[in-house]
């Protein structure tokens, strides 16, 4: 039987490569949200129903996919964004791909997403987003009203951050500022039950980019037919496969 799914580990992390049956030489690298993970011989994508459907779906069109554990709820601490670089340079050492990934940002993933958009700009073809949390700011000030969920919020940040909650009740977080390249982005955002509010993250991110002369593609949808949004996430990855 092949193998389709290699899982390995890089310094403290679980990684796993979804390898395609058919490969088409392009590479897309997945950046979950807060609670999804990697194991040595599972992980959120491949547990979760809907998320599998979408992981085969893309294997099945020749994707090779790649996801990291990424030290579980980074929340786009430095450390993470930096192991996200060493990642995608260790799996090109191993693999023979195209020079030029893609990216699939869920939720928190986005943080890296953003990251990488404006540090390795000429390394990414495009980059898809679902739900994404974009703007940390914005989403402290909203977590403070939930006295519960704020000093969660606060521990994981300062456990990520690699600092104390009492510094991290203060810390000066990523919000949205426009960068200055053309990678082509297209978020879709689910308009109910999304724990990362369509106005102050997808919507915030469109405008902002828009001041920056790039415009960002913004579909906005209800839970309802997943397969359709799988669909269109690989047809928008296949339209930025032109130039080589």
């Amino acid at each position: 039987m092949k193998i389709t799914e290699r899982f390995f580990k890089v310094d403290s992390e679980w990684n796993v490569i979804h390898l395609p049956y058919r490969p088409n030489g392009f590479a897309i690298f997945i950046f979950g949200d807060r609670n999804h993970f990697v194991g040595k011989d599972s992980s959120f994508w491949l547990q979760h129903y809907g998320r599998n459907q979408l992981l085969q779906s893309l294997r099945n069109k020749g994707y090779t996919l790649v996801n990291s554990n990424l030290f579980g709820r980074h929340w786009g601490s430095e450390k993470a964004v930096s192991y996200a670089k060493q990642l995608i340079h260790y799996v090109f050492r191993q693999e023979i791909l195209n020079e030029k990934i893609h990216l699939l940002a869920e939720g928190t993933g986005a943080l890296i997403a953003g990251e990488l958009l404006r540090s390795i700009p000429d390394q990414i073809r495009s980059a898809a987003m679902l739900n994404p949390c974009l703007d940390l700011q914005a989403h402290h000030d909203r977590e403070k009203e939930n006295k519960f969920f704020y000093k969660r919020f606060i521990k994981e940040i300062a456990e990520s951050y690699g600092i104390t909650e009492r510094e991290a009740a203060h810390y000066p977080f990523q919000s949205i500022s426009p960068y200055h390249n053309l990678v082509p982005v297209h978020i879709w955002q689910k308009l109910n039950g999304s724990p990362y509010p369509y106005m102050l993250h997808a919507k915030t991110f469109e405008e902002r980019q828009m001041q920056g002369g790039h415009r960002v593609e913004l579909t906005l949808h209800l839970s309802d037919h997943p397969s359709r949004i799988y669909s269109a996430i690989a047809s928008f990855f296949k339209t930025h496969e032109k130039v080589l």
